[in-house]
């Protein structure tokens, strides 16, 4: 037992030897075949003369002795160069950022205005505006008028909102929805003549109207319901009523005084009736 075991044990490590031994043999095999594809290059420096135009000039003796190149090589540097690459001396524009991108002669010179163009298309003309009788009218606001779907804002005012509130802090008052009641009461739903468009409008148009010979908006500015651009001609009257506190420019006109209570009269108890039908 003692001999197997024995012979086991150097049959395995002749088994490891042979393997080393036959890697370091196939390493040296394939070091060997790469060094023969491959010689070895050796790395020359070219020699100073052998450069045109850098060592045509210079003398072998000068460079090893320490010796100046020729003077015309170290007052020009750039001869011997080709042609494509020697200096070339020309005026450098400049490239601020206002003048970037556009040429020499636009920067150099004053800017020239030229007369505009003409419009390639002629302007669409107005409609001409002729006087019609609106029925049915609508206040939606002082100034502001429906008839239908469409909408008209009297000439000469500012447009009001129906939301509008006038007064001090603390003691407001709804002046748009007073302004609107008080012109629907002018109104009485009676037919308006008013200058529009010939072939009627869309959306709203701002026009010039009367009412039984009275303009509407010269009855607003009057009353203080209304507001005017400076070069209106009913700017005067706007002016006339916010100094007599008229309408927007004074206090709430409506009444709101409680409404006294009037007291219930007692009827005779149901005794006295009876006693008193007895009779």
């Amino acid at each position: 037992m003692m001999n197997r075991h024995l012979l086991t044990l150097c049959g395995g490590l002749a088994g490891i030897l042979l393997t080393i031994v036959l890697l370091i043999t196939g390493a040296s095999a394939i070091q060997g075949r790469q060094s023969a594809e491959t010689p070895d290059f050796a790395l020359e420096t070219p020699d100073m003369a052998d450069v045109p135009g850098l060592g045509g000039g210079m003398d072998s003796t000068d460079t090893e002795t320490g010796g100046s190149a020729d003077p015309a090589l170290t007052e020009t540097p750039d001869a011997g160069l080709p042609a494509k690459l020697e200096r070339q001396d020309k005026a450098v524009r400049d490239i601020a950022p206002e003048q970037f991108g556009y040429p020499e002669e636009v920067t150099a010179q004053p800017l020239e205005r030229i007369e505009a163009r003409k419009p390639l298309s002629q302007p669409v003309a107005r409609p001409e505006p002729v006087p019609a009788v609106l029925r049915h009218p609508v206040a939606l606001s002082a100034g502001l008028i429906q008839f239908g779907d469409r909408l008209l804002q009297l000439d000469g005012i500012e447009p009001q909102k129906a939301d509008r509130v006038c007064g001090e802090p603390g003691k407001t008052w709804p002046c748009g929805m007073v302004a609107k009641t008080a012109f629907r009461n002018f109104l009485r739903a009676r037919a308006l003549v008013c200058t529009v468009p010939k072939n009627g409008w869309q959306g709203t148009v701002t026009a010039a109207c009367s009412v039984n010979a009275t303009d509407p908006a010269a009855w607003l500015a009057e009353n203080g319901w209304a507001d005017a651009p400076e070069k209106s001609p009913l700017s005067s009257k706007v002016a006339a009523a916010r100094h007599s506190r008229l309408g927007f420019f004074g206090d709430d006109p409506r009444d709101l005084s409680p409404v006294p209570t009037v007291p219930d009269e007692t009827l005779p108890s149901t005794d006295a009736a009876v006693d008193m039908t007895g009779r």
